[in-house]
């Protein structure tokens, strides 16, 4: 059975009371951002190609209120593990600036603070969310995004540019998170609207905005509840193997090498290397095809692609791992399924699948009995991007 999502009201209404009890007053504004799931493009963002995602209705919600004083207090109703629920820091100035500390959640809203395009006065806040974290589907820019958000309406200052309020939230987590990820999640977060899903393109982070409104077709979300450890190098490693090997061959990036231009230069490249940057090149092309794809409502198409997309993160860039091939490989038993993949970093997390919409309770039965873990369902529609929210 899918998972029931939380209404914003309800997160709203969790939040303001929570920030009543500590406190002792209502918060005066709010926003909202959220979270996302890749449809296909998956390590091609930092790579200048394209990407293809929606946003999600599972959102983060961010109530306060401004104070005196340069001290800030923010409390997250989110399960961060072990750490501390209730971050303190300073609204930066020329001789205090912001850096990242304890709690960590707490340095993606230090380093939306530090990027905020405008002057932010000292602020208590909530922070509640229903982006599923650790999942793949980019609840890390849902609270950037979120953040940011809010502080527009508490300075009264809005961004003039989408793509600059995007901008701003990568750069918070590459500096404040030490994530050097490429701009699609925090793009899709501010960007996403109902109905479509949006391909974006990386280099000119400009959108075009693809409708996805057939009520025949579905898309289920599946996480495997699992995350498994990591040394914290397996995406810097990768993402440094594809700059160095655009600049060897002579490329701004891998947006610009074909996989001819590979095979000039495999002779140079180790077998690893190969692979990694076979995978980009042959998943930015992919993504520009499934795009057009879904255009023309061809959902074979897409769907053929999303399984080649899942087949070269597994074998070529290596981000899989077995509890995502075994929900893949479930899903595509399934009659009316048309394609399932991995979707966001890898190494756990979700997997998207385009299916028929009579075809979901049988594809989660059919998936739940084949995957030795404990899957979580979600069916969801393309939803709106960040907005502000009246109290």
């Amino acid at each position: 059975m899918a998972t029931n999502i939380p209404s914003i009201n309800d997160l709203v209404q969790q939040a303001s009371s929570a920030y009543k009890t500590q406190f002792g007053c209502e918060p005066e504004v709010a926003g909202r951002a959220p979270g996302r799931v890749n449809l296909i493009g998956e390590h091609t963002d930092y790579n200048e190609g394209f990407v293809f995602p929606m946003a999600l209705p599972m959102v983060t919600v961010v109530v306060g209120s401004k104070v005196e004083g340069d001290s800030c207090q923010v409390l997250t109703l989110s399960p961060y593990l072990n750490d501390e629920k209730l971050a303190n820091f300073n609204i930066p100035s020329k001789n205090d600036t912001l850096k990242p500390g304890s709690p960590k959640w707490a340095n993606y809203v230090k380093g939306v603070v530090a990027k905020f395009i405008g002057t932010v006065p000292a602020f208590n806040a909530v922070i509640i969310s229903s982006v599923p974290l650790g999942g793949g589907v980019s609840s890390s820019a849902s609270l950037e995004v979120a953040m940011y958000t809010f502080l527009e309406e508490l300075a009264g200052q809005r961004t003039d540019n989408p793509a600059k309020k995007a901008i701003a939230c990568q750069m918070a987590e590459h500096e404040f998170a030490g994530m050097p990820c490429g701009i699609m999640d925090q793009y899709i977060s501010v960007m996403g609207k109902i109905g479509h899903a949006l391909l974006i393109d990386c280099r000119s982070v400009e959108g075009r905005l693809v409708p996805l409104t057939n009520p025949e077709v579905a898309i289920l979300i599946t996480n495997s509840n699992v995350k498994h450890e990591l040394t914290g190098s397996e995406y810097p490693t990768r993402r440094k193997q594809c700059e160095t090997t655009a600049q060897l061959m002579g490329k701004k990036s891998l947006r610009d090498a074909t996989l001819k231009d590979l095979e000039g230069f495999k002779d140079k490249l180790d077998a690893e290397t190969y692979r990694r940057i076979r995978h980009v090149i042959t998943e930015i092309s992919r993504t520009d095809e499934a795009a057009t794809a879904l255009e023309n409502n061809d959902y074979k198409t897409f769907g053929q692609l999303m399984i080649q997309s899942h087949n070269s993160l597994r074998d070529d860039y290596e981000v899989s791992c077995p509890e995502l091939d075994q929900l893949v490989e479930a899903a595509i038993d399934v009659e009316g399924v048309y394609g399932s993949r991995m979707t966001g970093g890898g190494f756990g997390g979700c997997t998207v699948t385009l299916l028929k919409q009579d075809a979901i309770n049988k594809a989660i039965d059919h998936i739940q009995s084949r995957y030795k873990g404990k899957a979580t369902f979600f069916v969801c529609g393309p939803s709106d991007g960040a907005m502000p929210i009246k109290l």
